[in-house]
């Protein structure tokens, strides 16, 4: 099951892993390495709409979320941004944490704002075949 904004990051070709809820997506534009998108697969447009059982699960995506950055970015810390201005369906923007720069497929990626706010504005735009290498690295941390 997907909804507008699912599509709008990607899907299905940026999905790491789908619970029966959420779903956890590559963001096409890195704010840092790892960032990534966990989206309601419901067409909810307001997170108190959602489902009962998809707060619960919530805490289960989180925690595999966590897991998989820590191994892939080992993140210092993490920002869950919800920013539904543009994108209609409940999604939090996940965005690691981290000093200095990590390194991944040949390119250094930086954390622009830290230790402030993330900057958002200086996404790194992912090519197709850059999109498809990180779902692969990222989906065998999630199981």
């Amino acid at each position: 099951m997907s909804n507008e904004t699912m599509r709008k990051f990607g899907y299905p070709q940026t999905l790491i892993r789908e619970f029966g809820h959420w779903a956890v997506l590559v963001r096409p534009a890195q704010v840092t390495l790892g960032s990534l998108v966990l989206a309601s697969t419901s067409e909810a447009t307001r997170y108190g709409d959602l489902a009962v059982e998809a707060f619960t699960e919530q805490a289960e995506a989180v925690r595999a979320i966590e897991r998989a950055l820590t191994s892939f970015c080992k993140y210092e810390q993490i920002n869950y941004l919800m920013l539904m201005m543009v994108d209609p369906n409940v999604h939090f923007h996940v965005i690691p944490r981290y000093s200095g720069s990590r390194d991944w497929n040949g390119q250094a990626f930086s954390d622009e704002g830290w230790p402030g706010p993330p900057q958002l504005q200086s996404a790194r735009k992912l090519e197709a075949g850059e999109m498809a290498a990180m779902v692969k690295a990222l989906k065998p941390l999630f199981e």
